[in-house]
């Protein structure tokens, strides 16, 4: 199985189920692995035959950007179908952090996997 990956992909949104956070802009950091056969690509050379993560980034921040959710895992949800659905990706993990969302902590958040892994 080969993965095609994005790693903290930052975006500001508003996040949070407190008064404060709902009245500020945080910034997230996202982590995603998805799985493709990159032997297309490779073989071509040819951007149009891969999963072309500029793409995928993109479409993530201006989702992310716009969204006004109180729960990560709501918006982690979002993310993978979204993923899943416009991109044709079978399988993906992604992990939504909150950085400075708990005193001591660097980062809090979910990470989720859904689709079936591809062996």
């Amino acid at each position: 199985m080969d993965i095609v990956f994005i790693e903290d992909l930052r975006i500001d949104t508003v996040i949070g189920i407190y008064d404060w956070e709902r009245r500020v802009r945080q910034t997230l950091s996202f982590d995603i692995e998805m799985a493709f056969d990159n032997a297309k690509p490779a073989a071509t050379d040819d951007i149009a035959d891969t999963l072309n993560y500029k793409d995928v980034s993109k479409r993530l921040v201006d989702y992310v950007a716009a969204s006004s959710f109180g729960l990560v895992e709501t918006l982690a949800e979002r993310c993978v179908a979204i993923i899943r659905e416009e991109f044709g990706v079978a399988w993906v993990r992604l992990k939504l952090s909150k950085p400075g969302a708990v005193r001591g902590a660097k980062a809090v958040g979910v990470q989720i996997e859904r689709g079936i892994r591809p062996g």
